[in-house]
């Protein structure tokens, strides 16, 4: 089993950063792929960033392309995203996830998620 915590969400005007934290408790943290995802009211969950087990690949879907930025410190067992240009639309409760075998943007594949962390943009 894998715990994952996250940290870091707010309310932030459009166009401010935020970065959020989630912290796994693993001794095996460098064998997971780790991922951030978000649910805005109403409306499913979909992967906004991914990361790869060995931190050299990532992914990000168009809509936070270039304004989002995942990364992974393996020795303090955290993943983070980092969001600039934050835009109302990114209004949404965001989660960290955990999967041994899967690295990509198909939420339902991740098996670990966090409680999730509200992340609030206004206009």
């Amino acid at each position: 089993q894998v715990q994952l915590v996250e940290s870091g969400g707010g309310l932030v005007q459009a166009g401010g950063s935020l970065r959020l934290s989630c912290t796994a408790s693993t001794r095996t943290f460098n064998n997971y792929a780790m991922a951030w995802s978000r649910q805005a009211p109403g409306k499913g969950r979909v992967i906004v960033a991914a990361i790869n087990w060995s931190g050299a690949t990532t992914y990000y879907p168009d809509s936070v392309q270039g304004r989002f930025t995942i990364s992974r410190d393996d020795a303090k067992n955290t993943v983070s995203l980092q969001m600039d240009s934050l835009k109302p639309e990114d209004t949404a409760v965001y989660y960290c996830a955990a999967d041994a075998a899967y690295f990509g943007p198909r939420e339902y594949e991740y098996e670990y998620w966090g409680q999730g962390t509200q992340v609030t943009v206004s206009s």
